[in-house]
């Protein structure tokens, strides 16, 4: 059975950037849901509970039955989705990318501040729900993208594209505290955003891949 991340800091030690209240229904209630949505569907197919949820995301589209395909589309993004956003916050992280993480940003998109304006927009413009992505190739080649609803890289490029960094823009991630200013929760984001844990994640997927 898989289980949402444990979190490593309390529901209101990411204050005043993201609201206590926002954490306690962001991670009880949506983050539950899909989970335990996401192994209500596995539980039906046994052939599948073995598998980690990368292998399940990447493989999606292989899927011939269309209701499975959606439950899983939905739910399992919905849990690795959220997995990955709430690892990558901390109220004491590292808040600045450095070392090879780094020299990687520089070569891909020029700065550091270059990429932020890439993942604000993608942020900011991604229409009604869904992500704004940082994601690296076997290469190690970094990419910023969008996507709709629970979807993310993993199922979009059958595993081509690994997400590092995933900034959720459902409203439910925000509304409480920032209302309709979906962008002051974008640019708040970076203040409790630990750039060693994302830097872990590009060292994990392009090691992976080698």
């Amino acid at each position: 059975m898989l289980k949402q991340i444990e979190l490593t800091y309390n529901f209101n030690d990411l204050e005043p950037y993201i609201d206590e209240l926002t954490m306690i229904t962001h991670y009880t209630k949506h983050h539950a849901a899909y989970t335990t949505n996401l192994n209500t569907a596995l539980e039906k197919t046994p052939e599948l509970a073995q598998k980690s949820i990368e292998e399940i995301l990447s493989n999606l589209s292989d899927l011939s039955d269309e209701a499975l395909k959606t439950a899983l589309r939905n739910n399992g993004g919905g849990y690795y989705n959220h997995n990955l956003y709430f690892s990558t916050l901390s109220p004491n992280g590292l808040r600045h990318p450095e070392g090879n993480l780094l020299k990687q940003i520089e070569s891909d998109f020029g700065s550091f501040d270059n990429l932020k304006e890439k993942l604000n927009a993608a942020a900011a413009t991604r229409f009604g729900s869904g992500w704004a992505w940082l994601s690296t190739d076997k290469d190690g080649k970094l990419s910023v993208t969008s996507s709709p609803n629970q979807d993310n890289p993993l199922f979009e490029t059958h595993g081509a594209l690994v997400p590092i960094l995933g900034i959720d823009v459902w409203e439910h991630a925000y509304y409480l505290k920032y209302k309709n200013l979906r962008v002051d929760y974008i640019n708040a984001l970076y203040s409790v955003l630990d750039w060693d844990r994302i830097a872990t994640y590009y060292k994990e997927a392009t090691t992976k891949a080698l």
